[in-house]
């Protein structure tokens, strides 16, 4: 008997509706049409898609070249309602969004769980959103693909690094990392303190990078510390705000979309 995440935020941070969430998600990806080469990695913003679908459309954009090539996606993002140390895997055999099921990847998940900063930990997952959200997109851009899930908790940037390093694999593989950058600022200064960090990702400076920056900053300083072992190039493809999209302009949370070749 199959064992399933169902998911926590369909209709609060996404349609729960299957036909309206597939012209959602559809209609952001094809206002984000790009011909840039499928990445290695990306890092896309968690929000309720009124205010970041469309940032996180134009990283996932970018894989439509590697449709069918990409078979694995290696997806973390930071733990938000659970305190713990190191990363948390699921026990689920599948992840569940109102377009379908997703498979994970079980060998890859037995294979991490050897690391000492990884362990399964299924209440991490249960309620968390950082994850569940890039899922939609996911569907949409990739054919069939498996799924290696991990929340990040307390972690260092070497622990995640090592985490990714054994899951790099080839172009079968992608890694994506979900983050929001700055939270509640006023929009000026919000939009000084993103641009700092997009410069200090570009850069590949994990030490930049902490959560005033970055809600998500662990894994993704993470792919920061490998990308530059591994001689990646970071680029910024959109750079915005809830101010931006559907929010105020008196406390905006910050959203980027990045992409590492």
């Amino acid at each position: 008997m199959l064992t399933i995440r169902r998911p926590a935020v369909a209709g609060l941070f996404y349609p729960d509706d299957p036909r309206e969430l597939k012209r959602l998600v559809d209609g952001y990806l094809e206002a984000a049409r790009s011909d840039e080469s499928p990445p290695k990695a990306l890092i896309a913003p968690h929000a309720g898609y009124v205010y970041s679908g469309p940032v996180a459309a134009i990283a996932y954009a970018t894989l439509a070249r590697a449709r069918a090539t990409i078979r694995r996606v290696v997806l973390l993002g930071p733990a938000h309602r659970v305190a713990f140390h190191g990363l948390a895997a699921s026990s689920a055999d599948c992840f569940e969004t109102p377009l379908g099921r997703v498979e994970l990847d079980r060998a890859a998940i037995k294979e991490v769980l050897r690391l000492p900063q990884v362990r399964l930990l299924d209440d991490a997952h249960v309620l968390e959103h950082s994850l569940e959200v890039q899922l939609p997109f996911l569907q949409e851009a990739l054919a069939r693909f498996s799924l290696v899930p991990l929340v990040v908790g307390d972690a260092t940037a070497n622990q995640v690094a090592e985490v990714l390093d054994l899951l790099w694999g080839g172009p079968e593989t992608l890694i994506v990392i979900s983050s929001d950058l700055s939270h509640y600022h006023s929009y000026a200064l919000a939009q000084r303190l993103d641009a700092a960090t997009s410069v200090a990702i570009e850069s590949l400076r994990p030490q930049d990078i902490g959560y005033e920056q970055a809600c998500g900053c662990n894994p993704l300083n993470g792919l920061l510390a490998l990308a530059k072992r591994r001689g990646l190039q970071a680029e910024t493809l959109d750079l915005r705000n809830s101010g931006d999209t559907a929010g105020s302009h008196d406390r905006v949370v910050g959203y980027g979309a990045y992409v590492f070749h």
